[in-house]
């Protein structure tokens, strides 16, 4: 049997497969930015995944860089993800949801009265948009502005929000939490040398001080809720919304993993952004990387079955992140099991809107003329 399809153990959950559906916005949360019957109906169809990892959950008005994005900061928005998490339990599968703050990726429409969207320094992402309100109130993408830098005290605030978020996420019956810590947004902003050049104890040359805040926020959340059930993501070298290369780059991420190494955490999920029209991660920096972390390893990033299954052989990684092939195949992974053809995304329809591409994607079974 190939690998892909074999058990394996994350954190204290066992899953029947070592395939991750990977963490994809979908912008669907139209009421009170809370999940709902739909979402539950979404994340249900593709059930047969080892383990869903959810699109990123804001963990406070603050964390929110874009409209119709689901929160998990208050008790309606709790109750808006117990539907999904019950959906996908009943069907069988295993469910994370991703812990997100956007950081200066955001605007002030919303952002409590207004206020400016925070980051590590107060320097804006250059030719980056978020999804806002613009000054008509129409929704769309917005530039964003110069955030504001966080004070300590509000470090340790936003810590706190992290805690709350990854409380709540048990009580909505999640069987983990995904720290997003990628993708240029709030906690990759602090790791950046070539942003974060804070001269405090969270920034500057030093990386120790550089990645302060998130083992922080990794600390807090695994007293809070178990290491077990909590999960990083992170984006070595990503470029997205304006991060720069900078000097010592790959000594900072190995000496995060060697960190990470030592609070057995239930994973670590690399993304690689090569897919997303940035720069990839550099040729063997995942081989250096799983031998500086001794834990559960995910790797996402334009995988099809048979280099997913190389990697998995190689011993490069323990699971397979899936990202946009499980938009529109919920069962990606009896797809894959079969050798069964994939359907085509239609990518007019990924962010916002009704089930039109979102819940409507055939299943092999479900399409005329296809038999087992």
């Amino acid at each position: 049997m190939d690998k892909l399809f074999t058990p394996v153990k994350v954190g204290d959950t066992t899953l029947h497969n070592r395939i991750v559906m990977a963490p994809m916005t979908r912008s669907r949360a139209t009421v009170g930015d809370t999940a709902d019957a739909l979402t539950a109906k979404y994340y249900q169809q593709r059930a047969s995944a080892g383990l869903i990892i959810t699109e990123g959950s804001q963990i406070s008005v603050q964390g929110q860089g874009y409209l119709f994005t689901p929160g998990i900061y208050n008790d309606e928005q709790v109750k808006g993800w117990e539907l999904s998490t019950k959906a996908v339990h009943d069907a069988g599968g295993k469910i994370y949801v991703q812990l997100w703050h956007v950081g200066r990726i955001s605007h002030p429409s919303l952002q409590k009265d207004g206020q400016l969207p925070v980051s590590s320094v107060p320097v804006k992402a250059q030719n980056a948009t978020c999804y806002a309100r613009n000054e008509n109130g129409e929704p769309g993408p917005v530039p964003v502005p110069t955030p504001r830098a966080l004070s300590i005290a509000e470090i340790q605030d936003v810590v706190q929000d992290y805690v709350r978020a990854a409380k709540n996420a048990i009580r909505a019956g999640f069987d983990g939490v995904e720290i997003h810590a990628a993708n240029g947004y709030l906690l990759e902003q602090f790791i950046n040398g070539g942003l974060n050049v804070r001269t405090d104890q969270y920034g500057g040359i030093n990386p120790e001080n550089r990645l302060r805040f998130v083992l922080e926020v990794t600390d807090a959340i695994s007293q809070s809720i178990g290491a077990e059930k909590t999960g990083i993501r992170l984006a070595p070298f990503g470029r997205l919304f304006d991060m720069h290369a900078f000097e010592g780059e790959e000594e900072t991420w190995l000496l995060l993993a060697d960190k990470l190494s030592k609070r057995s955490l239930a994973y670590v999920h690399l993304s690689d952004q090569k897919t997303l029209g940035e720069q990839a991660i550099p040729d063997g920096f995942i081989d250096t990387f799983r031998a500086a972390y001794s834990g559960t390893l995910i790797v996402a990033g334009g995988f099809d079955k048979s280099r997913a299954e190389s990697y998995l052989q190689q011993g490069k990684t323990d699971l397979i992140g899936f990202g946009r092939p499980y938009i529109a195949n919920p069962d990606l992974a009896e797809r894959l099991a079969n050798d069964w053809p994939l359907n085509e995304v239609n990518r007019a329809t990924m962010y916002g809107g009704d089930e039109t591409g979102y819940t409507d994607y055939p299943f092999w079974s479900d399409t005329p003329g296809n038999t087992e």
